[in-house]
């Protein structure tokens, strides 16, 4: 085998691992329309995918002036399961990117833990990471706090410098550069509008690829121009 281009790849799940966002938003969207928030899909692909959902319904009730209360989380959490189960899907080519990186890889994700376990065993990939799962529950802060991105680092025996992090949001993209790592910019998600590209390279996406194809070359393309 040769040797590892980097110490450690991170990958965020949501968007990247699996093909999510939209499921997740459709469930959104409805939910708050029955609360009383009208909110578009494109509005909450822009302002809250990356982040976690405590910090979205934080936000929410602040905009809005509203109360969401424990049953909206609880509601949302049911049925997003329910999607899921009816519709989940690893992102096309992602097992080959697995298996194809020599070192180490790990999750680091807004999502939940509980959450991750489900979708990641839903797309057959929860084996492939084991315990080597990092959620912003773990954490004091979620992206764009490095936090999250810190702590996975720390526990897979890495430097941050020679960590590379795939992420599809600019929260994402954001975390990794404060952390002091490099990143780069998914766009094959079903989620990724015209211009997202430009948007995560803006945001500190030191490359942006918009299929799982890309990204082996990407990341020893990256690991050369940084020697």
């Amino acid at each position: 085998m040769r040797q590892p281009d980097w110490d450690l790849v991170i990958f965020d799940c949501d968007g990247v691992l699996i093909d999510s966002e939209l499921l997740t938003i459709d469930v959104e969207v409805a939910l708050l329309a029955e609360a009383g928030v009208a909110i578009t899909a494109d509005e909450i692909i822009e302002r809250y995918v990356g982040i976690s959902m405590k910090e979205m319904i934080a936000d929410l009730e602040a905009r809005f002036a509203c109360s969401l209360g424990d049953e909206f989380a609880v509601r949302h959490a049911r049925q997003v399961r329910d999607a899921f189960e009816r519709g989940l899907e690893a992102m096309p080519g992602v097992t080959a990117v697995l298996a194809g990186v020599p070192g180490k890889i790990c999750v680091a994700s807004s999502s939940s833990p509980e959450r991750l376990r489900h979708t990641l065993g839903i797309a057959g990939l929860y084996e492939r990471f084991n315990s080597h799962i990092f959620s912003a529950s773990m954490v004091p802060r979620g992206k764009p706090a490095p936090d999250l991105f810190l702590y996975a680092a720390e526990r897979m025996d890495a430097a941050a410098p020679r960590c590379l992090v795939i992420e599809d949001s600019i929260p994402g993209i954001e975390a990794a550069a404060s952390a002091g790592m490099t990143a780069i910019g998914f766009t094959g998600g079903s989620h990724c509008r015209a211009g997202h590209a430009a948007r995560l390279g803006a945001a500190g996406g030191a490359m942006t690829v918009e299929s799982m194809s890309e990204m082996l070359p990407a990341m020893a393309a990256l690991s050369r121009r940084l020697r």
